[in-house]
Order: C-alpha cells, then sequence, then structure tokens
C-alpha cells in the first residue's frame, strides 16, 4: 500500500478525530490511530491518556484491528473522544505523532461480511434507463433497502490497485450477439459510504431503523468496482457476483458516528408507508457532500466526474441494517454495510460511468483505462470529512491456454 498524500488536512480537525490502523518505519507493528489535520496519533503511545476511562480494555490500541474498541458501549468512545481532545490541547507527546506521508494506512477492522445495498432512487433510475431503456425502480424498491452479499476477499485499503477482471460477456448487444472471453471492456467505479458495525446483533434478533444507528461505529468511503459487461451477462437472471469481485476499495479513516451527529438533515419524501422496522424520524439522514474524479497516472490530469450527496438517498444505512437483521443472520462488529452508488437527480451526479450509458452525448467520459485512477472524496463540514479513497486500475493477468 501507498503512503497517504496531505492535501486534506482540512477535513480532521479536533471535531473530526477519525480512527484508523497504521504502521510505518518508528511504529513497525501496525496499531490504531487517530489523526489531527496530517498528523496521525498513535493511540497506544500517549502515555497513559486513556487511564481513568472506564471500561476501556487494558492494549485495546495496541491491536492489530479496531474491533475490540469499536464494540465498546457509547459512554466509553465518549470518554476517550473527550480524553484526546484534552490531550492534544495539552501537547502530544512527540513519540506518539508521525505525519500523514510517512505512515501506510492498513484496514481498520477484521471485516467478516459485507453487504452493498443500493439505496439511491436516481441511481437505480438511472441505471434501468441505461439498461434497458425504460426508467423503473425494482418492484420492492420503495418496500424494503435492497442489496446483495459481497465477498470480503476482494476488500481492500485506499491505495491498494484494482487489477481488471476476466470474465464473459456479450461482445455486442446483450442476447443478440457472441458470448466471449476476456479482459473486462467497461470497468467503473462506484461512489458510496458504507458503516462499520460497532456493537454486534444477534441472531434472530430485530431491531428498529432508530435503534439499529446504536449499532453503527463509523463510516468510511467506498468504492465498489464494477466490471459492466461481466456483471450484464451474469446478472441475466441471478448475480452479481464476479463483476463486483475485482475490488471493493475502502477509505482508511472510519468517521465516528459520534463526530457526524451534526450532519443530518431530512430524507426525500416516502413514496409509501413502509414496514414497522424500517420506520424512522425522517429526519436522520447524512448530508456528507461527495466527490469522483478521475486521473491518468502519466500526466497527472484530473477531472471530476460526479458531485453527489448522501441526502438524497432513499434509504438509510440505519434502515439497511435493520432490515438485514430482520431476516435473521445477525450482524458481528467490524462488518461493512455500504449505500450502493450514490447519485443525484442531475447529470454532474451520476456515481458511476454505467449511468451514462443511455445518453453517451453527456457523458464525461468513457469506462475506465488501465492506469487511470479513481478517486472519492467525502465532507461534511469545515473540519469534518473523510479525505479520500483512491485505486489505481492495472492491467489484466494473462491466461495461459
Amino acid at each position: 500500500m501507498a503512503s497517504p498524500l496531505p492535501g486534506y488536512a482540512s477535513h480532521f480537525g479536533i471535531d473530526n478525530l477519525p480512527f484508523g490502523v497504521a504502521s510505518s518505519a518508528a511504529h513497525r507493528f501496525p496499531t490504531c490511530v487517530s489523526r489531527l489535520e496530517d498528523t496521525v496519533i498513535f493511540l497506544a503511545d500517549l502515555n497513559g491518556a486513556f487511564k481513568d476511562v472506564e471500561g476501556l480494555p487494558d492494549a485495546v490500541f495496541r491491536q492489530r484491528y479496531l474491533n475490540d474498541y469499536a464494540t465498546l458501549p457509547d459512554s466509553v468512545h465518549q470518554k476517550v473522544r473527550y480524553q484526546l481532545r484534552a490531550t492534544i490541547r495539552a501537547g502530544l507527546p512527540e513519540s506518539s505523532t508521525e505525519h500523514i506521508s510517512a505512515v501506510t494506512m492498513l484496514l481498520p477492522v477484521s471485516i467478516g461480511d459485507f453487504t452493498d445495498f443500493s439505496c439511491s432512487l436516481d441511481h437505480v433510475l438511472n441505471a434501468s434507463e441505461a439498461a434497458t431503456g425504460t426508467r423503473a425502480a425494482p418492484p420492492s424498491f420503495f418496500h424494503q433497502p435492497v442489496g446483495y452479499a459481497g465477498r470480503c476477499s476482494s476488500l481492500s485499503i485506499s491505495g491498494t490497485a484494482v487489477q481488471r477482471p476476466l470474465g464473459q460477456y456479450w461482445e455486442g448487444k446483450p442476447r443478440q450477439s457472441d458470448v466471449v472471453f476476456g479482459p473486462s471492456r467497461k470497468m467503473d467505479y462506484e461512489l458510496e459510504i458504507g458503516c462499520i458495525v460497532g456493537r454486534p446483533i444477534s441472531r434472530n434478533q430485530p431491531i428498529m431503523a432508530d435503534q439499529a444507528e446504536q449499532h453503527i461505529f463509523g463510516y468510511v468511503l467506498v468504492n465498489d468496482w464494477s466490471a459492466r459487461d461481466i456483471q450484464v451477462l451474469e446478472m441475466d437472471p441471478l448475480g452479481p457476483l464476479n463483476g463486483k469481485n475485482a475490488g471493493t476499495t475502502l477509505s482508511p479513516w472510519i468517521i465516528t458516528r459520534l463526530a457526524l451527529e451534526d450532519c443530518k438533515t431530512a430524507s426525500p419524501p416516502r413514496q409509501r408507508h413502509v414496514a414497522p422496522h424500517l420506520s424512522y424520524s425522517g429526519h436522520d439522514t447524512l448530508s456528507i457532500d461527495l466527490t469522483a474524479s478521475i486521473s491518468k497516472s502519466t500526466d497527472g490530469t484530473s477531472e471530476i466526474t460526479c458531485r453527489s450527496n448522501t441526502s438524497s438517498l432513499y434509504w438509510t444505512l440505519a434502515q439497511c441494517l435493520a432490515h438485514q437483521a430482520i431476516g435473521g443472520a445477525g450482524l458481528r462488529t467490524g462488518d461493512l454495510v455500504a449505500t450502493g452508488t450514490v447519485s443525484g437527480s442531475t447529470e454532474q451526479e451520476h456515481g458511476c460511468l454505467f449511468e451514462y450509458v443511455q445518453d453517451q452525448s453527456a457523458a464525461p467520459r468513457g469506462y475506465l483505462e488501465d492506469g487511470e485512477i479513481a478517486t472519492l472524496s467525502g465532507r461534511c463540514t469545515e473540519g469534518i470529512g473523510f479525505g479520500e479513497c483512491v485505486a489505481t486500475l492495472i492491467p489484466a493477468t494473462s491466461l495461459d491456454v
């Protein structure tokens, strides 16, 4: 993994204080960290700053993953947040800090399950038009969040390259051409946000949407890379499978639920009444400004291809958790649940390139080329942002036959 570059200092003010896992030349073993501007804080080196936090296990910040910390109650998280702020203001020990450019960020939690939902009405309408020529939502969309189970072996941290996958797809128009095998010709990014489960939900334990938020530790940016040609063939009639298995990139910093308490707004109007477990106040939707851009590694030029906001999502992640729990599977600490593509109502708010298929005249560009870099970013207010979620698309492997 490449070291993250500076440039997002304004995202990480003292009201943010996210959590991640990092290592460096001076800190050889991965441990839990936080960030203030461009300074990474190695939490285990704060000389007993948290010794008076009742309920905080010893050496919890020396662990490789944040799971044991994420599962602790809000009361502990709030006290740690308070103590960290106090320690920053008093002056951090020099041995506990490094510049962001000197560290290597790693996956911050051990993720046992990954579910990708489709929460954006604008996205499903745009995708339907791109695929069929007709703007229509799936029959179940207004009744419940719809989603699929992803593959955790494909998850990687920001900065990890994604390889163009091999697979089968229609050579031309679906159902009107031969099926061929080769490298995907239609690689796409998806601009998403995801939540990390903190306190687990036991099997067969139903919860309400307004309770589910208490089980969210924090949020990350998600790029669920998509091989659109492979996906189209396998989703007739099931899938997706290999169309989504090339890679899913996560941003390295978990922005805690506590940090985003003031980043809420009203949801879009409901089309119909929902089942009791999906009911909520209607004012619990996160408002996060998101951008997607594509750059070329050869010349450094960059073009912004999307600007959208999570407030347009029809379903919240709390509703997604409640919906998944009602099926009986339960949720474990570290599980990742994502929104699916976050799109808005205008052409500038298409959260993936696939949405432009029907109207190529409006498309900012074609599908991704080898060597191109997809960068996602998100920001709520001054001092509270997500930094970047970035990955380079590299050529497919050769298959000796």
